[in-house]
This record gives C-alpha cells, structure tokens and sequence, in this order.
C-alpha cells in the first residue's frame, strides 16, 4: 500500500469518525450545555480519554512499532507474534493494577484533575462516580493500542482507523437511552453516558480481535514475564509516551487549571473538540502511518526513501492544516454558532468558545508538525530527545498557562484564552526543536518540491482567509439562532466550501498543488 493510500484510508476512516464525533457534540452541547454535569463528564472522560489519545494516536507505538518491525523483518512472523504477546500481558497486567488503585483513590485524584470543582460537592462527588464507571475504558483501549500497532506493521490500517467509529457511535446511542428515559440536564445522563464509555472500550477490543484474526496474526495472553524485548520496550516507551503525548498533557494540565473558572473546562472541550478535526485527520493519519514505513526503510538501509517519505508527509501535512488554521481563526464564532449553539449552549457559550479556538487554531500546524518530525526519532529508537524536548515544551505550557490565566482574569479578559495561547506556545516550541536537531542531524533535509511548495500555500491560505472574511457577513442571516438547526448548520458547510475552492484554486493557480500530483497519489 502506498504513503498515499494509506494516509487517505486512515485519513478517510478518521474523518468519517469526526463528524459522528461532531453529531455527538453537537447533541452533548444541546443536552448538557457547559453547565456542572457537562464539566463534570469531560473531566471524568479526561483520564481514559488521555490514554485512548497517547495509545491510540500512536505514543505507545512509537516505542512498539520498530521494536515490532524489526522482528517482523529479520526474524519472521512467530518472533514478531511472541514479542507481541509478551508486551501485551506485561501492559495489560501493568494497566490492571493502575486501574483497581486510580479507582480506588479516585476522590483524592479528582483534587488533582479538577481542583476547582472541590468547592461544589456534589459536582465533584459526581465526577468522582463517573471516572469510576469510566476508567477500565484505559485497559481496554490500551490493549487495543498494541494491537493496532501489529495491524499498522502489517499494512493494515482500516480496523485501527475505525475504532474511534464504534465510540462515538456507542457515546451517540448512551445520550439516546438518556434522553428517552427522560433524565435531560441532570446527574442521571451523566452517568448514562460513563457507562457508554465503559461499552465502548468492549466494543473497541472486540473489533481489533477481529481485525487479527482477519490478518491471521491472533494473540494469545500470556503470563507476564520481563524478557529482553519488553525491557528493550519499556526503555523506549515510557519517554516515547511523554514525547508522544505531550499535546494530551498539555490539555489536562490546562483543564486542571481552567477547574478554577465556573465553565472553563467546558469552553476548552468545545474548542479543543473544533481544533483536533484537521489535526484528527491529518496527524493521526500521519502519526500511524509514516512510523511503519520510515522503520521499515530504515532497516532495509534506504535513507533515501525515509528522506522522501518524510518531506511528502509535510507536504500533505501542511497543505491541509495551514488553511484549515486560517479558516478556523478567521470565522470561529460562525462555526461555533452553527454547531453548538441550541438548546443549554447559549451565546456567551458561543463567544467563549470562539476566542479559544482562534489561538488553538494558531497552533494546529505545530501540533501536526509535530506528528511529522517524531516518527524520524522514534524509528531509529531514539525517544529520549523528543521526550527532552516534550518536557520542554511542558513546563512552558504549564508556566504560561497559570500566568496568563491569572493575568487575563485581573484584566478582565476571559482567563481560558490564556490556556489556549499557552498551549499553542508550547506546541510551536516543541515542533522547531524536532524540526531543529532533525536538520542539523542530516536525518531532515528539505527537497526542492518542499521549499517551492510552502510559500504557495501560506499564499493560498490568505487569499482563503480573505475570501472567507468578505463571505461571513452574507451568510450570518442564516446562522441566527432562530433558523432551523439543518439550515444553519448547512450555511456554515456551504461558507467552509467556499472557503475550499478558493483554496484549491489559488493553491493550482500558485503551483502548490498540481493535478499531476493527485494522479500519481491516486494511481500508487
């Protein structure tokens, strides 16, 4: 399968993913507004979902995969299959033991993840009752992990792309049962919807059981044991996972922070939901897809494709994300208002939302780049630099993030917009510094097509930008609250898709995408 193909298999499965998960925000926002039972859900989903993101997103496999690979090509498939099953009942054993203590010490936990929510009891105490419900969500996602990184090795990425499908979908149905039992906006649906978590993981697991049996490479669970390739494993992992997950971090030490304003973590949700759609798409497909295959050029020894491989993948990588940054600052509270906008979610909601989401929007290209650089670390097994600069890049996060929290707050502002230009500084940092030592390494060297490439697409971005700025004000009549749900929600579709083709056209007016470029992708 070609880098092509495969970034628009899991590119294609992930975005079918993000607009379910798009429809259960938008019936979320309309449920459950960004009052306490909202706040309180996305802190109790924060925890598993964190490692759902780290595993499922590729941190984990970014110690696994080549470790994976260079059995899977040296040695065979039975050494593969072995290692394989030893990490997972080392993991899974690992996870167990996490799982019973975290739910156990849940209430002392929650001072951790949402310190703000302590002054309203009965917030906090329903938190603490959904993290519960939630939490073995964690194992079985984090076995699901391993098991798409086999799959991924094999060349099969579309049952490891689907897995966040059978989420939302589950997540969808949970918010049914809720709403025709009547519960509305009150404890009950909150912890309708832990217990959908709770299935959701099941139904994952099951799938990828699936998935291996498809591809002939069944696991079996073994007795842990500390053999020499899970310790290999867990030398790469653990600073593999803090590099990997850096952006996740960044988003729980913000909610932890934003726990002190009433609706800041909600707000943050939203906006983070907004953001991750391109950054879902793109990255994800990135991050899965081109580890496997720079591993695998790298131990046949051909530097030349791992080079080539990478500068197509920033490429793509920008091509898509630069103008959907531009579009997502540039009419932020058209699209919040289209989508979240009814029922509990009210026009404060609205702006508060929005003014995060301009600045995460700044960061969206670091965030991927990010996903771009890392596999060229990981790959060759070196996951202490990325993790350094992770850490890096963490402490200024978490730093900037209670300054100009408090700062904006003394000036009145809003203080989670603080969060969110925070974590954008922090992103940008992190994505030079790979980019950095990558190129003083000799392991980055930007090609012809590349250079030639980005300067057409920052052009092509602004002339979107500017279009979509003279566009909004004739399409706003349409997106008032009292219109019709569908028609708003389509008046914002038809202003993105003309933000697209003015895109696209200045992007084959300037050279930065050619038709003989998508000819080749769709003919490899």
């Amino acid at each position: 399968m070609s880098l092509y193909k495969s970034f628009f298999t899991v590119g294609g499965l992930t975005l079918v993913s993000r607009i379910l998960g798009f429809a259960r925000d938008v019936a979320f926002a309309a449920l459950l507004g960004a009052g306490p039972i909202a706040e309180a859900f996305v802190v109790a989903f924060r925890f598993p979902n964190l490692f759902r993101r780290w595993f499922g997103e590729g941190a984990f496999n970014a110690a696994f995969v080549p470790l994976f690979a260079k059995r899977l090509e040296g040695e065979g498939k039975d050494s593969a299959r072995v290692f394989a099953e030893d990490a997972m009942a080392g993991l899974a054993f690992l996870l167990i033991v996490i799982s019973a203590v975290a739910m156990i010490a849940m209430p002392w936990l929650m001072y951790g993840l949402a310190p703000g929510f302590a002054d309203i009891p009965e917030k906090f105490d329903l938190a603490v009752s959904m993290s519960r419900i939630a939490f073995p969500y964690l194992l079985c996602m984090s076995v699901v992990a391993l098991m798409s990184g086999v799959l991924n090795s094999l060349g099969r990425f579309a049952e490891s792309s689907s897995i966040s499908i059978v989420l939302n979908l589950t997540l969808m149905a949970a918010m049914g049962v809720a709403w025709l039992l009547g519960y509305g906006n009150d404890p009950r649906t909150g912890l309708v919807l832990a217990w959908g978590v709770f299935a959701a993981g099941v139904l994952q697991l099951v799938l990828l059981l699936v998935g291996l049996r498809r591809a002939q490479f069944v696991l079996r669970l073994r007795r842990p044991r500390m053999t020499d390739g899970v310790r290999q494993l867990v030398k790469l992992g653990v600073p593999g996972i803090v590099a990997g997950g850096v952006t996740q971090i960044n988003i729980v030490i913000g909610g932890m922070i934003a726990s002190l304003q009433a609706g800041a973590v909600s707000h943050l949700f939203y906006a983070d939901r907004l953001y991750e759609l391109p950054l879902a798409i793109v990255g994800i497909a990135i991050g899965v897809v081109l580890l496997p295959n720079i591993s695998r050029y790298l131990r046949a020894g051909n530097d030349a494709g791992a080079q080539d491989a990478q500068n197509r993948s920033l490429e793509f990588a920008l091509l898509l994300t630069v103008p959907a940054a531009v579009a997502l600052s540039t009419i932020p509270t058209e699209i919040v208002s289209a989508l979240y906008e009814r029922g509990a979610f009210g026009a404060k909601d609205t702006a508060s939302v929005a003014a995060a989401l301009i600045f995460f929007a700044i960061g969206l290209p670091a965030f991927v780049m990010i996903k771009v650089f890392s596999p060229a670390y990981f790959a060759r097994e070196d996951t202490k630099t990325p993790m350094r600069y992770a850490a890096i890049s963490l402490t200024l996060n978490t730093l900037g993030s209670i300054g100009l929290f408090f700062l904006f707050r003394s000036w009145g502002w809003m203080p989670h917009v603080g969060i969110a230009v925070a974590t954008a500084i922090g992103g940008w940092l992190n994505a030079l510094m790979l980019w950095w030592t990558l190129r003083a390494r000799g392991h980055f060297v930007a090609d012809a097509r590349i250079k030639r490439c980005l300067p057409m697409i920052l052009l092509s971005s602004a002339v979107m930008g500017g279009a979509l700025w003279f566009a909004a004000p004739f399409v706003r009549p349409w997106l008032a609250v009292g219109q019709p749900a569908l028609l708003r929600v389509g008046a914002v579709l038809a202003l993105s898709g003309f933000g697209g083709l003015v895109y696209f056209a200045s992007a084959f007016a300037t050279g930065a995408l050619q038709l003989r470029q998508i000819k080749s992708a769709l003919r490899r």
